[in-house]
């Protein structure tokens, strides 16, 4: 039995776009392609589907993948290997969700005696159990984007991913200290915090406006983004998306 891309994107939650890419990077191939120009794919190409999308929730990126996928021998061996992370990875999650249910009860305390919230001072807490490599999994609807993001993680230094991680936060503050300020989304410094934004990305690889726009959408629309920002501060998901809206329609056309 086959399915069609379409099907396979259905049940699994990828686009097809990505399966597409997938193909044209020679990591999931489809068992064939039809007279109508259409991928199929059969039961063997799920599983390995099944694994890709597991090392990409694990943070690994697409040349890695593609370096796992054929060194492994067996799959129930390989399958035993990505359940462990996994079960690692329940414990970070764990911890994140702690990590944000701390911030949550700061920012209570903080509202009723109107005292700064203490998460502010110490950034690192509030990305404990956060690990980088999500923000470059969360790409996977951008696959070039998402594909380079991963291979300068992969080949960063301990000390260099949490300079990025605490940038990645001062970003957050800074945002979030302009909406606390009543700045409006369209404001110049906000804008200009945009526009840092977009240069570090267009650095990695071409952003369209739209595919900016789409990043933008993602902030409140992907989970684990979201739940980064609003631990920041509550709305702050919502601001960034509406500041690279602005952006991007006034200054990417």
């Amino acid at each position: 039995m086959d399915w069609p891309i379409s099907e396979v994107a259905r049940m699994s939650g990828v686009t097809a776009r990505t399966l597409r890419h997938y193909d044209e990077i020679g990591l999931l191939p489809p068992a064939r392609i039809g007279s109508n120009g259409h991928r199929y794919y059969e039961e063997h190409q799920l599983l390995l589907l099944q694994q890709i999308l597991v090392l990409r929730e694990l943070g690994v990126g697409l040349p890695d993948i593609g370096r796992v996928l054929a060194d492994q021998v067996d799959t129930v061996e390989a399958l035993r290997g990505h359940h462990r992370r996994l079960l690692a990875e329940r414990d970070r999650l764990d911890a994140l969700a702690g990590t944000v249910s701390r911030t949550i009860a700061e920012l209570e305390q903080s509202r009723k005696d109107g005292r700064p919230m203490t998460a502010i001072n110490r950034p690192e807490n509030l990305f404990e159990g956060v690990q980088p490599g999500q923000y470059e999994g969360n790409l996977r609807d951008f696959p070039g984007l998402a594909e380079e993001a991963g291979r300068r993680a992969a080949a960063m230094t301990p000390a260099e991913t949490e300079a990025g991680q605490r940038e990645r936060t001062a970003l957050m503050i800074r945002l979030a200290e302009h909406m606390a300020g009543g700045a409006p989304a369209d404001a110049r410094p906000v804008q200009a915090e945009i526009d840092a934004q977009y240069r570090a990305l267009t650095s990695l690889h071409a952003v369209s406006a739209d595919e900016y726009r789409a990043i933008g959408r993602s902030c409140v629309e992907n989970e684990d983004w979201r739940a980064a920002y609003e631990a920041v501060a509550p709305g702050l998901a919502e601001y960034q998306r509406d500041a690279i809206e602005v952006y991007a329609v006034s200054r990417l056309g």
